[in-house]
């Protein structure tokens, strides 16, 4: 029987999915998320969220008109978790190397609030610092990684950030095993330690698991 690890716990329905397709599952979470205290920033004109995290941490605060203020963001999941509570997204996409494209053609003389993690790339600030567009950035969360190590064995792995890749090759070697990445981002992060990867045809975890089904099911 195919077993395959997953660096984040899955929901019962993904569970249930792998399993319908006689797939085992092993699943460890290897990168924590925590909300930190942070100062109440002067907003900008537009906010930019790349994650849910960074969501849920700003609406832990005491931030006044947050809701007042139109969004971009990156993901289809920060996108629907921000509407539903209450924000307005005017432009989303599914890395933010195409959100910067979003704000280069159609928001370049506006001003930004980054929200985002203390483990974050740099794609957005230096877009901003090269283009001299206006930005404060504001850390809202903490990532940490949790290292550990595997004993059982397992064919494939699921990779859902480039923190996960990382806490997981820390303990654990990629020798024979297939990787499935959420995004050409987390795919990325294993540049110089496998070739053997698929990435999801959209950055959502259900893909991910869509992915692996596939895969097997041709074996």
């Amino acid at each position: 029987m195919t077993r395959i690890l997953s660096t984040k716990k899955l929901s019962k329905a993904l569970k249930n999915k792998l399993s319908d397709a006689k797939i085992e599952l092993v699943e460890k979470d290897f990168i924590q998320t925590k909300s930190i205290n942070f100062e109440t920033p002067q907003l900008n004109g537009y906010l930019v969220f790349t994650s849910k995290e960074a969501v849920k941490s700003v609406l832990k605060s005491d931030i006044k008109n947050v809701h007042s203020i139109s969004c971009l963001c990156v993901g289809s999941k920060t996108r629907s978790f921000l509407e539903k509570k209450g924000f307005t997204v005017i432009e989303s996409a599914d890395y933010a190397e195409e959100l910067i494209q979003i704000i280069e053609s159609k928001y370049k003389t506006n001003s930004f609030t980054f929200f985002c993690g203390n483990i974050r790339r740099n794609t957005i600030p230096d877009f901003f610092q090269q283009n001299k567009i206006a930005y404060n950035e504001i850390v809202v969360y903490e990532t940490k990684l949790k290292r550990h190590q595997i004993k059982e064995p397992f064919d494939g792995v699921l990779f859902y950030s480039p923190s996960g890749v990382n806490s997981f090759s820390e303990k654990n070697s990629l020798e024979n095993k297939t990787c499935f990445c959420i995004g050409t981002t987390t795919a990325k992060a294993l540049e110089n330690k496998t070739n053997n990867i698929i990435i999801a045809s959209q950055p959502t975890v259900k893909n991910v698991i869509t992915e692996v089904i596939k895969y097997y099911k041709r074996l």
